[in-house]
């Protein structure tokens, strides 16, 4: 598929991760922003994460650099760089310099390189759930409380 139709594939990968497609699926030049993914890390915030989709077999650190950048630029906490061949190893270093993006609740890689055969064995971004303490709890009923309804 990545062959076919570039974009296909990318609006594909980027459902892979549970990702929403930038600018709505639409064809053309992207700022290096292929999905976003929204988050609220502390149950308050809403942030993101870019998604930058590679089909090709020419990956390079470059691309992951650029990631970073994007990343910065757009104000972003978590990059995922979704490639369809084996990253290098000069790929996997670049995204370790980017850092981490810290919460109360630990720490998350900054740029975070996944494979579409890791993705297709179940593994995902690693990115902050949202705090469950943060929602309040509903009441409870009162027992005997329950009223019929008629038909």
């Amino acid at each position: 598929m990545a062959a076919q139709d570039k974009y296909q594939f990318q609006w594909w990968a980027v459902s892979l991760v549970n990702a929403v497609p930038f600018g709505g699926k639409k064809k053309g030049a992207d700022s290096g922003i292929d999905g976003l993914i929204y988050f609220k890390p502390e149950g308050k915030t809403t942030e993101k994460a870019i998604v930058s989709v590679k089909g090709g077999d020419n990956v390079n650190v470059a691309m992951v650099r650029d990631l970073a950048h994007v990343v910065d630029r757009e104000k972003a906490r978590i990059g995922v760089f979704i490639t369809l061949a084996e990253p290098t190893g000069p790929m996997k270093t670049e995204a370790v310099k980017a850092g981490f993006y810290e919460t109360l609740y630990g720490k998350y890689p900054k740029v975070q390189i996944l494979t579409i055969e890791e993705l297709f064995a179940g593994k995902q971004p690693n990115i902050p759930l949202i705090d469950s303490a943060s929602f309040k709890k509903a009441p409870k009923e009162k027992e005997g409380g329950e009223q019929s309804v008629l038909f």
